[in-house]
């Protein structure tokens, strides 16, 4: 896959908080993947300039439309055409 995803995967937006939006240089950005795991690959892929962004990734929960993703593989997270991943890194004191 490559880091524009294809015309046949769903599209969406992923919105960067905090660490993560710094890192990404940017508040939000398009997706089009069929996974989660599609989707964080092509985000690296536009941001291999930076390289602390992935390290922040690592470490950010994520919302999918808004629902915890929690512990599951982010392979097996669709994502929905018009959908949203929200980004968030570890909070202070959350």
């Amino acid at each position: 896959m490559t880091a524009g995803g294809t015309a046949d995967e769903p599209g969406g937006l992923i919105r960067y908080w905090a660490a993560a939006r710094a890192e990404a240089g940017t508040a939000q950005e398009p997706y089009r993947a069929r996974t989660l795991a599609g989707a964080l690959t092509a985000a690296r892929e536009r941001h291999a300039d930076r390289p602390r962004f992935a390290q922040v990734l690592g470490v950010c929960s994520f919302l999918v439309d808004g629902e915890p993703v929690g512990t599951r593989d982010h392979a097996t997270v669709t994502l929905a055409e018009g959908g949203t991943v929200e980004v968030l890194p570890p909070f202070a004191g959350g």
